[in-house]
């Protein structure tokens, strides 16, 4: 275990205007939740017959969950890599991990018509194990769990729990930590190999499960980025620049190593001639390229003076480059026909605000209640 950082609490009140405005969208996502568990996806969506999956699909699962997936990236280095000066991240990235997580299988109900029939899902006699979905429910499930299972020495240091009780479990629930993302990341990616004539053929590929692995630990090293600049300047706390720079380095091989699979799969199998003729999907295609290459060129250039507020752009960018990529393939390069059309709705949209307002209400008041950033040094 990772014992020799020693993590506090942060002091102050919980309730504070920074937490009631993300209460008061929190409140409102209630709310529109009502009407849609009393009337149905059809008061409160814009989804069809054509986009069966909108907005609580390609953010709240499909981005979410991958802006969740810090705990897991940061694992592959301490645990796999043994790079253990990045301990002292490792607790705020697992809890962002566990909150993202947890809330992405919350969307998957309220996105589910028929959510009465969830139990089925307990029931092996109902199991579809061929389906990919399938798959990824279960791992989705699974790592949500374990995620909170790791959080448990934070609460031991807080409640007094023996954690020599708890290490054995924990250093299971690491290693399925390990196992789990790598399957279902990249399913998700997976389940789009079936979408052939309806994906565009500049995001069709037999590639997917490997673009959205990869991608996705790019966004886990920049969401722990993001989050531990914006932690530090919140709570006034000192900004970890030595560790943050020595994260963007691994940022900035897998964005450029992403974005050269992107283009020599489009030259093995003759598509390269589509980024140009694609119309509208090519802009979406080179927006997104360059918003991997962009602070992928900039993070090696400045490499030896960067700033919090550099990393962060970066950071920032990378995040929106994942997430460009995984909306361009659940939904904007998708094409269920010349006949269908989808925007999300505003009830749609204000949900979805409040499921990511409600992540950060949580997050308030656990780093306030229990010990997850590093202890200043004295």
């Amino acid at each position: 275990m990772l014992q020799e950082t020693k993590f506090e609490v942060m002091r102050g009140r919980i309730v504070t205007k920074t937490f009631l405005f993300f209460a008061f969208f929190v409140i409102l996502m209630v709310i529109f939740l009502t009407i849609r568990f009393t009337e149905g996806l059809g008061a409160v969506t814009n989804l069809s017959n054509g986009y069966p999956w909108g907005i609580w699909i390609a953010y709240d699962v499909v981005v979410g969950s991958a802006l969740g997936c810090g705990g897991y990236a940061l694992a592959i280095l301490i645990y796999i890599l043994n790079k253990r000066e990045f301990s002292p991240l490792i607790r705020s990235a697992l809890l962002t991990s566990a909150l993202g997580y947890t809330m992405a299988g919350f969307s998957v109900i309220i996105d589910l018509g028929r959510y009465w029939n969830t139990y089925g899902f307990f029931i092996p006699a109902r199991w579809n194990t061929s389906s990919v979905l399938f798959e990824v429910a279960v791992c989705i499930m699974a790592y949500t769990l374990i995620l909170w299972v790791e959080l448990t020495p934070v609460i031991a240091d807080k409640t007094g729990w023996d954690k020599k009780k708890i290490e054995k479990i924990v250093m299971v629930a690491a290693v399925l930590g390990l196992i789990l993302p790598t399957l279902h990341q990249s399913s998700l990616g997976s389940i789009h190999l079936i979408s052939l004539g309806k994906l565009h053929p500049l995001w069709h590929s037999g590639f997917l499960p490997l673009y959205f692995l990869s991608s996705v630990i790019l966004m886990g090293y920049a969401v722990t980025a993001a989050e531990s600049l914006i932690s530090s300047y919140y709570f006034k706390r000192p900004y970890e620049t030595h560790l943050l720079k020595r994260l963007s380095i691994y940022m900035v091989y897998i964005g450029i190593g992403w974005v050269i699979m992107r283009f020599l799969e489009l030259l093995l199998w003759g598509k390269i001639k589509l980024v140009f003729t694609s119309g509208f999907l090519s802009i979406m295609f080179w927006i997104e390229i360059l918003l991997f290459v962009f602070p992928s060129v900039m993070l090696w250039q400045k490499r030896h003076e960067l700033t919090p507020r550099k990393i962060f752009v970066y950071s920032i960018i990378y995040l929106f480059a994942g997430a460009l990529y995984r909306f361009n393939v659940y939904l904007i390069a998708w094409n269920p026909g010349n006949n269908w059309v989808y925007f999300p709705s505003f009830m749609e949209t204000m949900i979805t605000i409040g499921i990511v307002s409600f992540e950060f209400v949580i997050y308030l008041v656990f780093v306030k209640t229990f010990p997850v950033f590093p202890a200043k040094e004295v």
